[in-house]
């Protein structure tokens, strides 16, 4: 399964392509951050993050995309932009006709670090063995979106069979 794992902002959004099956080591095929002005307007910095995952997708085929559920922070400016970002992900998985599942970042580094409440250095630690990397993905936000992408591939893959599995019995008959 190819994932590409978006760690969502409006300045720095990081997006992050790996291949696995659950249970197994991953493979790295690419990471970037896509960044934004924020001197510049509000319509075009989301335009600009928009055309990139799009093109993001196009060029790595994806069989789905992975991205950070927003949760609340204390600074409502961020939150907003991170939301606003995190929508513009969710919308280039489902343009492409994409199967898009968010995590909390406590989710991702519970199936990462086997911690959820792990540091950003642990993270960034284990995103570094995991895929058998000389160096650390820099900046953080690309090792994020990668932790975020093997998430998705160790538990999201699991979470989509069974559901299908139901949507199956559902329909009357399993396959």
């Amino acid at each position: 399964m190819r994932v590409l794992g978006v760690d969502p902002g409006l300045t720095r959004c990081g997006v992050g392509v790996v291949e696995g099956v659950p249970g197994r080591p991953c493979r790295l095929i690419a990471y970037y951050v896509v960044y934004t002005d924020p001197a510049d307007d509000l319509a075009l910095r989301l335009l600009h993050l928009d055309q990139s995952l799009t093109k993001l997708v196009a060029e790595h085929q994806p069989e789905s995309v992975a991205v950070e559920r927003v949760f609340s922070q204390h600074n409502v400016r961020t939150v907003m932009g991170t939301a606003q970002a995190s929508g513009i992900a969710v919308l280039a998985g489902a343009r492409a006709g994409l199967p898009v599942q968010t995590y909390t970042p406590s989710e991702v580094k519970a199936a990462v670090t086997g911690s959820g409440q792990a540091d950003k250095a642990q993270m960034t630690t284990m995103v570094t063995r995991l895929l058998r990397l000389d160096e650390p993905p820099k900046p953080a936000d690309a090792a994020d979106a990668l932790a975020l992408a093997i998430c998705h591939v160790w538990r999201g893959g699991t979470r989509s069979k069974l559901a299908a599995a139901a949507d199956r019995a559902r329909r009357g008959g399993a396959r």
